[in-house]
């Protein structure tokens, strides 16, 4: 719970706070790491299981606040919260540099050699989760790097930059072959990326402008696309903060956004601005 930015003001404001234990966290079993829908049922059920805590004061509506993998499960959060827990009522999705287009990130990383290690994490994941061979994308000189990056938590500050450390020699290139070129790996790619299926709740997006794990660039697209849909967003941009930074930096702006909309405030529109 330690690991959740802006936890102090949520307890100071009152809020019940409740975060997931993914599947394959802490139990046996692969993590599903951004699969969506996995990671959203995961999210609603720990609000649900909030409501169950005797004297806690948890109600039926609550809001989702997360970074990168918890801002990519924040996004699926809202569009399944509706069919998944009809029980529950969402009022808002906060995101902080969240992974939207996932074979756009996939290219972008590549590129830049500055998601390296959540590349090898992805990968890892998804061959062991989908029984792809995992030799048919990286270098065989690379596997035991990859593998261990995959092995590498990234829930507090020292751990982002363990995992830098552990994964600058997979920077220079580690890929004998475009994971999104490949047809079964990019229908994972297109199956978890959100945006499928309209936000009905209002959304809140912080990115850093020196981002260079989720390029700027990308989050601009997805908001316009998110915008196309008719969703109401708050697009909220911190110059000079990157992405390890970016969900501390942003929690003040995200939390009184929350709690604007348990408030029942209308919530603002950067759209068409």
């Amino acid at each position: 719970m330690g690991a959740i930015q802006g936890l102090d003001e949520m307890i100071r404001r009152g809020y019940v706070v409740v975060a997931t234990d993914y599947p394959g966290l802490g139990a046996p079993g692969v993590h599903p790491y951004l699969i969506g829908v996995s990671e959203a049922r995961a999210v609603l059920d720990s609000v649900r299981a909030a409501g169950w805590v005797r004297d806690a004061g948890a109600r039926r509506d609550f809001a989702v606040w997360g970074h990168s993998q918890g801002g990519h499960a924040a996004l699926f959060t809202g569009q399944i919260a509706s069919t998944y827990a009809p029980d529950l009522r969402l009022v808002g999705v906060a995101a902080a540099a969240p992974a939207s287009y996932l074979a756009k990130l996939f290219e972008a990383d590549n590129k830049a050699g500055g998601g390296a290690d959540l590349t090898a994490m992805t990968l890892r994941a998804w061959s062991r989760l989908f029984k792809l061979p995992l030799d048919d994308l990286v270098d065989p000189a690379a596997l035991p790097i990859v593998r261990r990056v995959a092995n590498d938590c990234i829930q507090t500050i020292p751990e982002f930059l363990q995992i830098g450390r552990d994964a600058a020699p997979l920077a220079s290139g580690f890929l004998k072959a475009d994971p999104t070129t490949s047809p079964k790996w990019r229908a994972i790619m297109d199956r978890n990326t959100p945006g499928r299926v309209r936000q009905r709740a209002p959304v809140f997006i912080a990115q850093g402008t020196l981002d260079t794990t989720v390029s700027p660039s990308i989050t601009n697209s997805f908001v316009a696309h998110l915008c196309g849909q008719g969703t109401r967003v708050r697009y909220s941009r911190y110059p000079g903060v990157s992405h390890t930074f970016i969900g501390r930096d942003a929690s003040y702006e995200a939390v009184s956004w929350m709690s604007d909309r348990f408030a029942g405030r209308s919530a603002p529109n950067d759209c068409g601005r």
